[in-house]
């Protein structure tokens, strides 16, 4: 079939090749799109009413971007492109005009794809398959990009610029945080607005968080084979808009509501930071769509393969994103100061963050991506945390990222869980986690922040269900329960899932708090996943990336029982604990005292110095550690005026004294405990701990 002859009827200019995306003047919007390889592209506008209404080729092309500037367009206006090339995927090159685009730079995207046959650059079923190429038109079935006019005011918006050392991250869903809070109006449930309602700011400032680390929120789409079985991308790794919040989180329509939740979390002195995935995009393998990145320009955007018709896939999602290129690098790049600089944002997540690393030759600190980011004014001041693994060749690269990178630790929640769990040999792991994790980022002058310490996260068992199930319960995913986790290190302690019996719920809510504790009591950064406060349930499903439902919304009705407010007041004592006491949060890595003066101090239950012998003890359950008051805050070397502390801990399945002194000190003062019973010293001055418990002492002078 032809493609149809289309009339120009707006004017256009040459325009500019930058900034790329459409950009708004206030005379007039000017378009450009990256493209090495195109040989034509036409800006493609649309009515209100979603019908394609002009189509214009852009009329210049300078340094590989093909511009021009619309003096009669204003903010509002929808548009889109198809892009002209070769078609010729051995070689790499997907180019097809018959599929509308999404402009990268699009920094709204309005609607919802829909999805068709007509949305690939082949034609599905035939026998040549990716190698085909499909004429039918996709406009109908595409959401559009649109044109915002950038202009907020600000007011007197202040980033709250939270030390790194003070910084406690709360973990939260958009959707999962506010579609069951009965003080949020059902209209904004689910949405920007609601994040920024008094009842939720207020209960993040009552609980003693620092910052909100939202899921992904870059326009994202829903994969085919999940809406046919009812269900959505609920997570949202699966991003085609870099620029674009996600449509369905807009309950007003406009970006602004965006800038205004963000607005009330720096009023409240609170940190939004953002997960974010460009490690790949929702356009998967070369059987997947054509929506945007495959057909401005497929080359320059992923990874492929010697074979130029297959991408290396080292996500796991069918592509991989190249940063190796410029254009993409560029893109990458803007899309992070455009959240920093225009909505304000004070960090960033980074998913599988080691692809982003990741030259030709492998895993490079010092990669184009990396020090791109380092040397950037704007983006080298914010908060920068990568998750750093991936499925490709070395990609576990935990601790190897450049200093001013703090990282996720999946040592720290594997170590927690299996000693809270009561397996053997865990007490030199736990020693490390506790202190900071220095084997891994003592190097260059990173600091213990570096470590981002979770005992939960979005992907596995919550709080409540890692203490209440030993295996996954996922057949609610439709994959016949084979996703998510298999090895969570978990313990049902008797009964796998709800249960009605008195000990085993006492000492399920024991072992969150003792979990809590260690999080909230370890040097490094603490993340709290939402809904842990207090006891979020997901019935056991380990992976609810596709439960858009009550299955993993946070449940604040259950948040309001007795047990649940119990475990919130705990948790925000230990986050009082942690700003009240310096020794808590250092800023630099503790140093072992051994048999010598130090920062930290390691004893037996009975009060002698710990030796080899005993770290290597495997049914070793039991430990004292002392921080002392004394050891200097920094490289000065000056005496410190810290009150010392001693943490007792007790994995074991029996009772357990403790005699705690240093040079003097006595601890009489219980600043936390787990047990429901207060402790008191016996006589002879020793602290009976019971099982599975853990007891913060203070110290006095004697």
């Amino acid at each position: 079939m032809a493609l149809r002859k289309w009339t120009q009827t707006s004017r256009v200019r040459e325009g500019l090749p930058y900034p790329l995306g459409a950009s708004w003047d206030g005379l007039g919007v000017n378009f450009a799109l990256y493209s090495r390889h195109a040989t034509r592209v036409e800006l493609c506008l649309f009515d209100e009413r979603g019908r394609e209404k002009e189509r214009i080729a852009l009329p210049e092309y300078t340094d590989e971007i093909w511009h021009g500037y619309l003096p009669d367009a204003r903010p509002g206006q929808r548009y889109g492109y198809r892009v002209h090339g070769p078609y010729a995927p051995d070689a790499g090159h997907r180019f097809n005009p018959n599929k509308l685009l999404l402009d990268p730079y699009a920094k709204q995207i309005v609607g919802e794809l829909k999805w068709a046959p007509h949305l690939f650059g082949y034609t599905i079923g035939h026998r040549d398959r990716d190698l085909s190429f499909d004429k039918r038109d996709s406009a109908a079935y595409m959401p559009r990009c649109a044109v915002i006019d950038p202009a907020f005011s600000w007011g007197s918006e202040r980033a709250p610029a939270t030390p790194w050392d003070r910084t406690v991250i709360y973990e939260a869903h958009v959707r999962g945080l506010t579609m069951r809070h009965p003080s949020v109006s059902k209209d904004e449930r689910g949405t920007f607005s609601a994040l920024r309602h008094d009842a939720l700011v207020d209960h993040l400032k009552h609980l003693g968080v620092t910052a909100i680390e939202l899921l992904p929120v870059h326009a994202f789409i829903d994969e085919q084979h999940l809406l046919q079985q009812g269900l959505r991308n609920y997570w949202g790794y699966n991003s085609i808009g870099f620029f674009a919040p996600h449509p369905r989180y807009l309950s007003l329509g406009t970006v602004a509501e965006f800038k205004q939740m963000v607005a009330r979390m720096h009023h409240a002195g609170l940190e939004v930071l953002l997960d974010v995935a460009y490690n790949h995009t929702a356009e998967g393998n070369e059987l997947g769509p054509t929506l945007s990145f495959k057909g401005i320009d497929n080359t320059s955007y992923y990874r492929l393969g010697d074979d130029r018709r297959y991408y290396i896939n080292d996500t796991g999602t069918g592509n991989t994103f190249d940063l190796t290129n410029a254009g993409a690098l560029r893109m990458v790049m803007d899309s992070l100061r455009y959240w920093v600089t225009e909505m304000r944002v004070d960090g960033f997540r980074f998913d599988l963050a080691t692809i982003l690393g990741r030259e030709r030759h492998g895993f490079d600190p010092s990669c184009s991506f990396l020090d791109a980011v380092r040397q950037d004014p704007v983006l080298s001041q914010v908060k920068l945390i990568a998750e750093p693994w991936d499925i490709g060749p070395g990609g576990y690269q935990l601790g190897a990222f450049a200093p001013g990178w703090a990282e996720w630790n999946d040592r720290f929640r594997d170590t927690s869980r299996a000693l809270w769990r009561g397996d053997g040999g865990q007490l030199p792991g736990f020693a490390a986690r506790f202190t900071g994790s220095a084997d891994l980022f003592d190097h260059h002058g990173r600091r213990p922040s570096a470590s981002i310490n979770f005992v939960t996260a979005h992907d596995g068992f919550s709080l409540h269900d890692l203490v209440s199930y030993e295996h996954r319960h996922n057949l609610a995913n439709g994959e016949e329960g084979r996703d998510g986790h298999g090895n969570n290190l978990s313990s049902n302690h008797g009964v796998e899932g709800p249960t009605e019996q008195p000990a085993i719920l006492a000492l399920r809510a024991q072992q969150m708090r003792n979990l809590l504790a260690t999080l909230l009591l370890s040097q490094g950064t603490p993340m709290l996943l939402a809904g842990d406060e207090f006891g979020h349930t997901q019935q056991g499903n380990n992976n609810v990336y596709c439960q858009d439902n009550e299955l993993a919304w946070i449940d604040w009705e259950r948040a309001e029982q007795p047990l649940a407010q119990a475990q919130l007041a705990f948790v925000r004592r230990l986050l009082l604990l942690r700003r009240r006491y310096g020794l808590l949060r250092r800023n630099r890595f503790l140093r072992d005292a051994g048999q010598r003066s130090g920062d930290i101090h390691w004893f037996t239950p009975e009060g002698h110095r710990m030796q080899e012998v005993h770290w290597h003890d495997g049914e070793r359950r039991a430990l004292t550690i002392v921080l002392d008051g004394r050891s200097p805050d920094s490289g000065l070397q000056e005496p410190g005026r810290h009150v010392s502390l001693a943490l007792l801990i007790n994995t074991g399945t029996t009772p357990q004294a403790y005699r705690v002194e240093l040079d003097g000190m006595e601890f009489r003062k219980v600043l936390l405990q787990t047990p429901e019973a207060p402790l008191q010293q016996d006589p002879d001055g020793q602290w009976q701990l019971p099982a599975h418990s853990l007891c913060l002492l203070a110290a006095s002078s004697s």
